[in-house]
């Protein structure tokens, strides 16, 4: 059983790790636990009730004018398949939503992921400019190889 909630202080050493798993198999971008600090308001977390274990993680991170971008998406390989991806999505596109978000987007490797919760395929060209500031900070930049994917809000 899992409990779905917003990160504290105490979850980011947890979710440092787990993003650091994947971002050693160059399946996700690295997180340093600065920014996780910066940005600890936008993750939701996925907690195993028995273990308190933190097993998945989420970000929503809102860029612009009714436009808001999932990010940080990582579940714990011992918890795969088990749908706590798509619930951490779920919650968060029901966050982006009650503050007026109209649009999502999400850069992943994983595109099937997202499109089995409704998100298209887009170009990375089609997003606003606005969104690539982070960009400039990256390891791939400007050769970004991510796939861009967006959902219009219903």
């Amino acid at each position: 059983m899992f409990e779905y909630r917003k990160a504290t202080f105490a979850d980011v050493d947890e979710i440092h790790e787990l993003i650091a798993g994947y971002a050693s198999k160059g399946v996700m971008l690295p997180k340093p636990h600065s920014t996780l600090y910066e940005t600890l308001r936008e993750f939701v977390v996925a907690e195993e009730v028995a273990s308190k274990k933190i097993v998945g993680v989420g970000a929503l991170h809102l860029t612009w004018n009714e436009l808001a971008e999932v990010r940080s998406m990582a579940v714990h390989e011992d918890f795969s398949r088990k749908g706590i991806g798509s619930a951490i999505v779920k919650r968060l596109l029901a966050e982006g939503r009650a503050v007026g978000v109209k649009k999502f987007f999400t850069l992943t490797y994983r595109p099937e992921f997202f499109k089995s919760l409704g998100f298209e395929l887009t170009t990375k060209e089609s997003l606003p400019h606005k969104i690539w500031k982070e960009c400039i900070e990256c390891p791939k930049f400007p050769n970004c190889d991510e796939i861009a994917l967006t959902l219009e809000s219903d």
